[in-house]
């Protein structure tokens, strides 16, 4: 019994959730949009799958960061129960700028990674618009879905 609550609360760790589902959504995202990068469709199946994992990660990363920030300033480490729009606009809008950042920093500096002729690109930024729309749209559904997991929506559904 005792290890079940220990499981439980663990498994209702917002930063979990948050964990969970930004590997999920931004794994997906990562693989699909791989063709908008430079050698992705010319990769061994493996090194591709490879550094999709490895940019989800970095991505997992940027959202628990965004997630702690907005904590920080919200008191609280359980907004995503019941999130405003403010919570939701500062968690996207920080994963937004610091993606900007490295994407920028990561095409232009360090060469770690070159957009194909295919990705659309924001001028004045010098970014591709493919990693900024990940940003704008994934993190509300991250948060809808930690809160649908956390506030066991799922689970009154099943019950009825």
């Amino acid at each position: 019994m005792r290890s079940t609550r220990r499981w439980r609360a663990v498994l209702e760790l917002p930063e979990l959730n948050i964990a969970v589902f930004a590997f999920l959504l931004n794994f997906a995202w990562e693989i699909l949009q791989s063709g908008f990068f430079r050698g992705m469709t010319e990769a061994r199946h493996g090194d591709a799958v490879r550094l999709c994992t490895m940019a989800t990660f970095g991505d997992v990363g940027i959202a628990l960061g965004a997630f702690w920030s907005v904590a920080w300033c919200s008191g609280g480490r359980s907004w995503p129960l019941h999130p405003t729009a403010a919570q939701v606009t500062g968690f996207t809008a920080l994963g937004l700028a610091v993606t900007l950042a490295v994407e920028r920093l990561a095409t232009q500096v360090w060469g770690l990674w070159a957009y194909s002729e295919q990705m659309p690109m924001i001028p004045i930024a010098e970014v591709g618009v493919i990693p900024i729309l990940m940003w704008m749209l994934l993190p509300p559904l991250i948060v809808w879905f930690v809160r649908r997991q956390l506030t066991g929506r799922t689970r009154d559904v099943a019950a009825q």
